[in-house]
């Protein structure tokens, strides 16, 4: 099965989205929230560098919950959406 190459976009909702995750761990360890979510700290790490923008789901709602982020808060921060939480219009 070959993978399809990521858009420009999709990179970039992974580079926010492991910019939020950094800044929400905050002077916790990766380790110590890998292993709250559930997650080794090398897909945590791997996932805050941007080496794997796109996690699937069940991933981010871990993570989430970890460091107390509610989805809404990280779709509004990830996925391109204005300052209100409004998705933008391209």
């Amino acid at each position: 099965m070959v993978r399809t190459p990521l858009t420009p976009e999709e990179r970039e909702r992974g580079e926010r989205l492991g910019q939020l995750l950094r800044e929400a761990r905050g002077a916790r360890s990766m380790v110590e929230v890998a292993a709250c979510a559930g997650l080794s700290a090398e897909t945590l790490r791997k996932i805050e560098t941007g080496r794997a923008p796109t996690p699937a789901f069940f991933t981010v709602a871990a993570l989430a919950g970890a460091l107390g982020l509610s989805l809404d808060e990280v779709l509004a921060r990830c996925a391109g959406t204005g300052e209100r939480g409004e998705r933008a219009v391209a």
